[in-house]
């Protein structure tokens, strides 16, 4: 470690924090109590650097001041515009599964580059909730998603919106091109043409019922095979998404 002429103790891997409000280069700031708790996790003493994040774009350089039992004080160093989306803005139409196998298709999906979530209540669904249980798990989701980017370097934030059915999913994506992956799909990967937006459909565990298939093929979007094997709900969209990004995104 070494220390910076600004006393921020230079580190290869920096504490990296998602904070709304960021005031302007050179203010000080407390930091919210979310922020403190993950510091205080970290056990940073006064003089660590910092890097923030508000979802808008680029990210700041801060030095941590002071660290209490409840509150932390940090000032804004620096601005860097720096990025880490992928060329292909990717919706991913994620059906909805149980528990820990959700977490972890936001959570992978967020680090693959992914730019808008929606969760589906399909027909295979096993997960059912009344409204406000559905709009509780929205917002975990998106802390997920936003841990994610802490971790991964993203300094844009994949929104995850409100559960919804498949039409209604569909209808949120009617704009865009679309690509089903499927065991029995007619295309390969390498078919795929460069697209600065794309829509994709994974199913829940169960799969997808034969006749959303349907729907979405009369759509035509292309079915693209992701090899012989049936894959679990949440291993189906980290291999899509790495097929993309190494297809028309980031990876090629």
């Amino acid at each position: 470690m070494a220390h910076s002429s600004q006393g921020i103790i230079a580190t290869e891997f920096a504490t990296r924090l998602y904070v709304t409000g960021i005031p302007p280069i050179g203010e000080e700031f407390n930091l919210p109590d979310t922020a403190v708790k993950h510091i205080q996790a970290r056990r940073l003493r006064s003089g660590h650097g910092l890097v923030l994040f508000d979802g808008t774009g680029g990210e700041y350089q801060a030095t941590l001041l002071s660290l209490g039992r409840r509150d932390a004080r940090v000032k804004v160093q620096s601005h860097h515009p720096r990025e880490a989306e992928s060329p292909v803005a990717v919706t991913l139409l994620q059906g909805i599964s149980r528990g820990e196998r959700m977490d972890y298709s936001v959570q992978k999906a967020t680090e693959l580059g992914v730019a808008r979530i929606i969760p589906v209540i399909t027909e295979r669904c096993v997960v059912k909730l009344d409204t406000d249980r559905w709009a509780k798990k929205q917002r975990h989701w998106q802390a997920v998603a936003i841990a994610a980017c802490e971790q991964c370097g993203r300094n844009r934030i994949p929104q995850v919106e409100p559960p919804c059915t498949l039409e209604a999913a569909l209808s949120e994506v009617a704009n865009l091109p679309g690509i089903i992956f499927d065991t029995e799909g007619d295309q390969p990967a390498s078919s795929l043409t460069f697209k600065a937006e794309l829509a994709t459909l994974i199913g829940p565990e169960g799969g997808l019922a034969p006749e959303e298939i349907s729907q979405v093929a009369a759509l035509g979007w292309p079915r693209i095979r992701l090899g012989p094997r049936i894959l679990r709900s949440d291993t189906a969209p980290v291999a899509a998404l790495a097929v993309i990004q190494t297809v028309i995104g980031d990876y090629g």
